[in-house]
């Protein structure tokens, strides 16, 4: 994958908790909370979280099929791409937050 694929990608998974009323946009809120008239920001930010995770699953496996071996890690890169995964998640907390 190409750099900018990489990075779009991980531009759309940390929008997308802003952008639906459902959680993980299959689980209605209503079920949960009977007077839940919008998501709670608190839903978001697990669902971030969770994408996060995925998307970092993903490019890892990517890594693994394309190189055939994962350049090792430490703390560091982790904390540096939550970083980086929240700052991209900022213009869907614009608009949900915000915005309205």
């Amino acid at each position: 994958m190409t750099d900018w694929a990489i990075l779009g990608l991980i531009f759309f998974a940390a929008n997308l908790p802003w952008f639906s009323e459902k959680l993980f946009y299959a689980i209605p809120l209503n079920r949960i909370y009977k007077s839940a008239t919008s998501k709670h920001v608190g839903w978001c930010l697990l669902e971030l979280t969770v994408l996060y995770f995925l998307t970092g699953a993903f490019i890892y496996y990517a890594e693994l099929a394309t190189f055939g071996n994962v350049a090792p890690q430490g703390w560091e890169f982790y904390s540096v791409t939550a970083c980086l995964f929240l700052v991209f998640a900022f213009p869907g907390f614009v608009y949900k937050a915000l915005w309205k």
